[in-house]
């Protein structure tokens, strides 16, 4: 118990923080509830059917666009999955807002990861509901 008296007694010290901690966490849910369901839909259909990542589509691009290109996903990637860990927390939809950052960011071992991730039947039957809501195909594999 005393773990959680000198968490109460954090809190009580620290008001501002709380403050900004919990406009934070709402802002960043409506946020998503507004971002989420676009982000899901942009995925094409067979995005995850190939065993093998497709080529990207930036790779004809002069190397200085392609660096601005790489970084600025990895940052908004990075973004969104941070916000979907701090949502395991408070509300919102968290597995699915940190699977849309992993999917933004670009990192060794992504597509095997992200396969292995929506292959899980409660998320893809949420990814898809969510896709048919806005009129997108189901994804395939």
């Amino acid at each position: 118990m005393d773990i959680f008296t000198d968490l109460l007694a954090w809190f009580e010290a620290h008001p501002r923080i709380v403050v900004s901690v919990t406009a934070l966490s709402v802002l960043s849910f409506f946020a998503t509830l507004a971002a989420l369901p676009w982000l899901v839909t942009r995925i094409p259909p067979d995005y995850f059917a190939p065993p093998r990542r497709k080529r990207s589509r930036f790779a004809k691009e002069h190397p200085v666009i392609r660096l601005d290109i790489l970084i600025l996903r990895n940052l908004i990637g990075l973004v969104v999955f941070l916000m979907g860990v701090v949502m395991i927390a408070t509300p919102g939809p968290g597995v699915i807002t940190i699977l849309a950052g992993l999917i933004l960011m670009n990192y060794p071992g992504k597509y095997r990861l992200e396969r292995w991730i929506i292959r899980r039947p409660p998320l893809l039957r949420m990814v898809n509901a969510l896709r048919a809501q806005r009129g997108a195909d189901p994804l395939e594999f």
